[in-house]
């Protein structure tokens, strides 16, 4: 017999997914549209990244003055060119903050200026991240992606092919009621790709304002993310002896080192400040951070991958994971697994519009029985895990006692 919990889950389950499936076809869509961001990129900025060489190069000192001269942003490093045809790319700010200014090295001439929060691209991840409406937009995702983990963990516990044993995780029926068959099809693909979404939906957690601000509170309290050091600011300083060893010697410094990925030379913020080369790469075993004395140009600090703490070690792979970086195969995997949400979300929704009582929710089975203690444990826990979950449970849960209350008192008013 179901208990109460199974019918409440039922329920929820039902209910929860017709609210939040808008925006999962939202996010799928626009995760899918910004997967294809390096391949969009490329053909747009390519005029910027290269020049024909002639011959002759001006140097990085010169170009740093040239910069300066033609940018309201204050260069903060040079990124190390890999090609000979390849311009020489200055930055300012990270993140979506990030601006860069690209300048023929054999002439001096200013090619091009990108700012990222200018960019499509940059606007598809707003609107995926937070539906273009600020900090509010952002936790509605995360709500919208709390309840889409609960929802998958959910699913798996409440469709287990019971009546048809395995053979319901394998087959859909085609020849069956429309009803059936989009509801098999929402099965086996929530199912079959249960665990690859719940590994996305991880990926994309650390970057939510609720959920991403306790975890960086855990990592900071443990220090379990970066060591204070990576980055060189405030903490390193410099012999402030002698002469300031140059750009154009430090960059060949930087290049010796043979480092993986992209490589930038982060410029000295003061006159007690450092040169730190550091390297952008999935092969996070590579990443290094090395910061040279800018008087003298040796090394006076340097931090690997085995430096990093674990929590931060966790949030880069999953987040590197959400947005299909690691090669071919992850890209496939990701736009695949988008695929089949897009898919199984258009299924819930025929599957609601071909349920045997349109004109209410109805959903069979007893309502008495003990509750589910295992169940109960793991909601209770996602519950303060995603708080805002957590918080949107206790408002049901408390909507609904007053919904019964309300609807008592009326059966009892009118006898």
């Amino acid at each position: 017999m179901k208990n109460r919990l199974y019918s409440w889950l039922w329920k929820s389950h039902f209910i929860a997914g017709i609210i939040i499936v808008p925006f999962v076809l939202l996010l799928s869509v626009t995760g899918v549209v910004y997967l294809f961001k390096d391949n969009y990129e490329k053909d747009v900025y390519e005029s910027y990244k290269t020049y024909e060489p002639t011959g002759q190069t001006i140097s990085y000192e010169s170009q740093l003055k040239i910069a300066q001269e033609n940018w309201s942003k204050h260069p903060q490093a040079i990124v190390l060119p890999q090609a000979k045809n390849q311009t020489t790319q200055f930055t300012s700010g990270r993140f979506s903050h990030k601006s860069s200014m690209y300048i023929n090295p054999s002439n001096g001439s200013v090619l091009g200026k990108i700012n990222v929060s200018e960019t499509d691209m940059h606007k598809v991840r707003k609107l995926h991240g937070e539906l273009l409406l600020g900090s509010f937009g952002t936790k509605i995702v995360e709500l919208v992606a709390s309840w889409m983990f609960v929802l998958i963990l959910s699913g798996v516990y409440l469709f287990w092919p019971k009546e048809r044993g395995l053979k319901g995780l394998f087959t859909i029926r085609v020849k069956a009621s429309k009803r059936l068959f989009f509801r098999d099809l929402h099965t086996v693909l929530g199912f079959w790709f249960s665990l690859l979404l719940i590994v996305i939906l991880m990926g994309g957690f650390p970057w939510t304002d609720v959920f991403g601000s306790g975890y960086k509170w855990v990592q900071k309290t443990t220090q379990s993310g970066f060591p204070t050091t990576w980055q060189g600011r405030g903490v390193l300083s410099s012999s402030h002896s002698g002469q300031v060893v140059t750009i154009d010697k430090m960059l060949q410094k930087a290049a010796a080192l043979n480092l993986e990925g992209e490589v930038s030379l982060n410029l000295p913020k003061s006159p007690e400040g450092v040169y730190t080369v550091s390297n952008e790469t999935t092969h996070f075993s590579e990443m290094k951070s090395i910061h040279f004395d800018q008087y003298t140009g040796e090394v006076i600090a340097q931090n690997t991958w085995d430096d990093i703490g674990i929590m931060m070690k966790s949030r880069l792979w999953l987040m590197a994971f959400h947005q299909g970086k690691f090669g071919m195969w992850n890209f496939v995997l990701i736009l695949v697994t988008a695929v089949a949400l897009t898919l199984l979300s258009i299924a819930a929704i025929y599957s609601y519009l071909y349920r045997p009582s349109p004109s209410g929710l109805k959903i069979s089975g007893s309502e008495k029985g003990g509750i589910a203690i295992v169940p109960t444990i793991i909601i209770s826990i996602l519950g303060i895990l995603l708080p805002l979950f957590g918080a949107s449970l206790i408002i049901i849960l408390i909507g609904s006692k007053l919904f019964i209350k309300r609807k008592k008192y009326r059966v009892a008013f009118k006898a």
